[in-house]
């Protein structure tokens, strides 16, 4: 069963007017919310592509989903766990596939580097406990860097090679871990991250606007990167991730394909992985099986119990222009502990209505998705701006998504339509 008419237009409203000043509020918007049988139960685009842009934002325009390609990423490495190609506690494994690890020191307070004591897992790059960070959340590590700094955005594996924050399995810290999750699954595949994607993930979903290497016309239907300032107005701002974009033939072997933050995609093409979560691992739209049901089971376990305040210590903002300070991920009413699965957040329940059992995750551009398994509901909610933890998206996620739930509740139709 759809929504209603009525919920659909309350909804399209609330977009239109997140997006009714393209110069202060949101540029320009494009929304997917998807049940468990893959059909887009809100699909919506507003404003226009950009802030300098007088084109309208179409549900065709293609986002960098930065930090949301980290889901994408665990799919395929768990895809490679269950064939027994990859181990999630095997740090022998993963330190031969992927040497680079082998000698990288921690960083201590001081400046100094020291050796670490154990050996780096799977399970730990896909749940951030490996002690990486990065340099626009971590004051020390931004600090720690040569005098041309590290940007985790060049296209260049150089810079994801940087010291732990922390000893192995010490703690957690949000950083490039998955990066080198990608890199161990190119060095077992002999593909590249995006080569095996396409063929693994995309191509059997369907998807054909989804790439770390967009094609031209992807590139076409790029929307506009934005940057709001200090006093609250937006201005146009270069691409993070240029690289991708500007490569042309045999120059795209050369691009680092960022497992945590490289691919670019449409709202719509994305809501089928999470159409495919939601269902256990199987395309409820091509029936194509990614996954097992149980080895899904496993993503959505939190994995870092012992750590259940993670979420709570503060993202500081290294790069004010990449970041606005994080004080709190997802708070919760209660402060109840907070879980990790792999690759994604749980957010154990929320103001919207979403289950506690419900992962979800954000791109630095302001991309925000979530994935509710028990109430069989997800989506993505796109635009381009930064700095990160913008307040007017963050504003603009949580009422679609309140809208979302108060319809299903109100209809009592999750289990027949859904």
């Amino acid at each position: 069963m759809p929504l209603s008419a009525k919920v659909i237009n309350d909804l399209k409203k609330t977009v239109d007017e997140a997006c009714a000043n393209p110069q202060s509020d949101i540029p320009g918007t494009s929304i997917v919310v998807v049940g468990k049988d893959g059909k887009e139960l809100f699909a919506y685009a507003a404003g226009k592509r950009g802030v300098t842009s007088s084109e309208n934002m179409t549900l065709d325009n293609v986002f960098w989903i930065a930090s949301c390609t980290k889901m994408i990423t665990g799919l395929a490495c768990m895809q490679l766990v269950e064939q027994g190609k990859l181990h999630l506690d095997d740090g022998d494994e993963v330190e031969k596939l992927v040497p680079e690890l082998k000698d990288i020191k921690v960083l201590q307070k001081d400046g100094s580097l020291v050796e670490k004591k154990r050996k780096i897992t799977l399970r730990m790059l896909l749940t951030h406990t490996a002690g990486f960070g990065y340099t626009c959340f971590n004051n020390q590590l931004r600090d720690y860097s040569h005098p041309a700094g590290l940007d985790e955005f060049s296209g260049h594996i150089r810079d994801f090679l940087q010291p732990l924050v922390f000893q192995p399995g010490e703690g957690w810290e949000y950083g490039v871990g998955i990066d080198f999750a990608g890199l161990a699954l190119e060095r077992v595949t002999g593909m590249t991250l995006n080569d095996y994607c396409q063929k693994k993930i995309f191509e059997p979903l369907g998807l054909k606007n989804i790439s770390w290497l967009p094609t031209a016309e992807m590139k076409k239907k790029l929307a506009f990167m934005n940057q709001r300032k200090h006093d609250g107005t937006l201005i146009g701002r270069d691409h993070l991730n240029r690289r991708p974009l500007l490569v042309e033939g045999d120059e795209a072997k050369d691009v680092f394909n960022s497992g945590g933050g490289g691919a670019f995609a449409t709202t719509s093409d994305y809501a089928q992985i999470i159409a495919t979560l939601l269902n256990d691992g199987t395309s409820p739209t091509t029936n194509a099986q990614l996954l097992k049901k149980e080895t899904v089971d496993l993503m959505f376990t939190n994995q870092i119990e012992r750590f259940p305040d993670f979420g709570r210590q503060p993202f500081p903002d290294a790069k004010p222009d990449l970041t606005n300070t994080i004080s709190e991920l997802y708070p919760v009413e209660g402060k109840p502990p907070q879980g990790w699965g792999l690759t994604f957040m749980l957010s154990n329940g929320g103001v919207t209505g979403r289950s506690k059992s419900t992962a979800f995750w954000a791109g630095i551009a302001n991309c925000w998705w979530w994935c509710d398994r028990e109430k069989g509901v997800g989506g993505i909610v796109c635009t381009q701006i930064l700095p990160f933890g913008d307040a007017k998206v963050l504003g603009l996620w949580f009422g679609v998504e309140g809208r979302i739930y108060q319809a299903l509740g109100d209809e009592g139709h999750f289990a027949s339509c859904l």
